[in-house]
C-alpha cells in the first residue's frame, strides 16, 4: 500500500471509529430534527427584526447563532434520550440502531456524560439556563404522561420567545404567546405522526405518547393541532401587522397539514416517517410568509430608524 493509501486508510478509518459515532449519538447524520427546533427560532427572529431597530447583519448573526445553538440542543436531548432509554431501546425494532444498543464499544457511559456536560454548557452560553433543564425533562415525561409531546412541544419551541427576546430585548407577548402555542400546537402534529412508527413496541414496553392516547382517533386530534396552530399564527400575524402574503402562507401550511393528515397512514411507518420529514417544509412556508408579509413593514422601519440602530439589545441577550 502506498504512503498516501496508508494515510486514506488511516483517516477514514478515525472518522468511522472515533467521529461518526458522536455524529451518530447527536443525530448530526439525520438532520431533520434540527430543522424542526430552528425554524420556531428564525420566526421569532424574523418578526421581531421587522421593527427595524438592528442592523441586517445583526440580525444575520443572530439567527446563525440560533442554528448552531438548534444542532447543540439536539444533539444534547438525543444523548440524554439515549442514554435514559438505552435498555428501551434495545427492546426495540426499530431503534436497535441507536448508539448505545450498537456501538458499546465505541462510547462508554463516563464519555456519554461528558459529552452530555458539553452539550449543556455552550447551549446554555448560547441560550438560557431554561432550556438545558427542559431538554433533560422531555425524555421523563413518556414515562409519567400520556401526552409527552406536549413536553416536547414546549421544550422545543422555546426559541419563538428567545429568538424575539434576543433581538429587541424584550418579548411582545401578543406576538410571541401565540407564535410559542401555534409552535406546540405543530410539534404535537408531526411528532404524534412519528410516534406512530413506535406504537407497538411503546405500548409492549410501557412507553407512552400520543400515538397510543389518541388511538383511532389521532386524525380527528391532529385536525385539532392544525386548527391551534392556524389560530395562534393568524393572532402573530395580525399583532405583528403582516400583510396578505403571511395569509397564503399560512394557507399553503393548512393544505400542506391537511393533506398529510388526510392520506395519513398511522399502521404504516414508512409513510408516518415520510410525513414527519416533510414537516421541515412547513417551517419554511411559514418563514417565507413572515417575510414576504413583512417585507414593506420592514423597509419603512429600516427607513425610520436609519443611522439609529442598535445592537445593545443583541449583545446583551446572545453574546453577553
Amino acid at each position: 500500500m502506498l504512503p498516501e493509501e496508508k494515510i486514506e486508510s488511516g483517516l477514514s478509518l478515525l472518522y468511522q471509529e472515533k467521529i461518526m459515532p458522536y455524529i451518530r449519538l447527536a443525530r448530526w447524520d439525520r438532520p431533520i430534527g434540527v430543522y424542526l427546533l430552528y425554524w420556531p427560532c428564525a420566526w421569532s427572529i424574523s418578526l421581531a427584526s421587522l421593527s427595524g431597530t438592528v442592523p441586517p447583519t445583526t440580525t444575520a448573526q443572530t439567527a446563525l447563532l440560533f442554528l448552531v445553538g438548534a444542532g447543540l440542543m439536539r444533539g444534547a436531548g438525543c444523548t440524554i434520550n439515549d442514554l435514559w432509554d438505552r435498555d428501551v431501546d434495545a427492546q426495540s425494532m426499530r431503534l436497535q440502531t441507536r448508539m448505545y444498543v450498537c456501538c458499546k464499544n465505541h462510547l462508554t457511559l463516563t464519555n456519554t456524560r461528558n459529552i452530555i456536560y458539553l452539550y449543556i454548557d455552550i447551549s446554555s452560553y448560547l441560550s438560557t439556563n431554561c432550556l438545558p433543564i427542559l431538554v433533560i425533562i422531555y425524555p421523563l415525561a413518556k414515562r409519567f404522561t400520556n401526552y409527552p409531546q406536549l413536553f416536547l412541544g414546549a421544550t422545543f419551541n422555546w426559541g419563538a420567545l428567545l429568538g424575539y427576546s434576543a433581538i429587541c430585548g424584550s418579548m411582545d407577548l401578543s406576538v410571541c404567546l401565540p407564535l410559542y402555542i401555534s409552535a406546540m400546537a405543530w410539534t404535537v402534529l408531526y411528532d404524534t405522526i412519528y410516534a406512530h412508527q413506535d406504537k407497538q413496541d411503546d405500548a409492549r414496553l410501557g412507553i407512552k405518547s400520543t400515538a397510543l392516547t389518541f388511538g383511532d382517533h389521532t386524525k380527528p386530534a391532529l385536525t385539532a393541532s392544525l386548527a391551534v396552530s392556524l389560530c395562534g399564527l393568524t393572532l402573530a400575524g395580525v399583532n405583528a401587522g403582516l400583510n396578505g402574503w403571511y395569509y397564503t402562507g399560512l394557507g399553503v401550511y393548512m393544505l400542506h397539514a391537511g393533506r398529510q393528515i388526510y392520506t395519513l397512514n398511522p399502521d404504516n411507518p414508512t409513510d408516518c416517517a415520510d410525513k414527519f420529514k416533510s414537516n421541515s417544509m412547513v417551517g419554511l412556508i411559514i418563514l417565507l410568509g413572515i417575510l414576504a408579509g413583512g417585507y414593506q413593514q420592514y423597509l419603512d422601519n429600516r427607513e425610520k430608524h436609519k443611522g439609529t440602530e442598535t445592537k445593545d439589545a443583541t449583545r446583551s441577550c446572545v453574546f453577553g
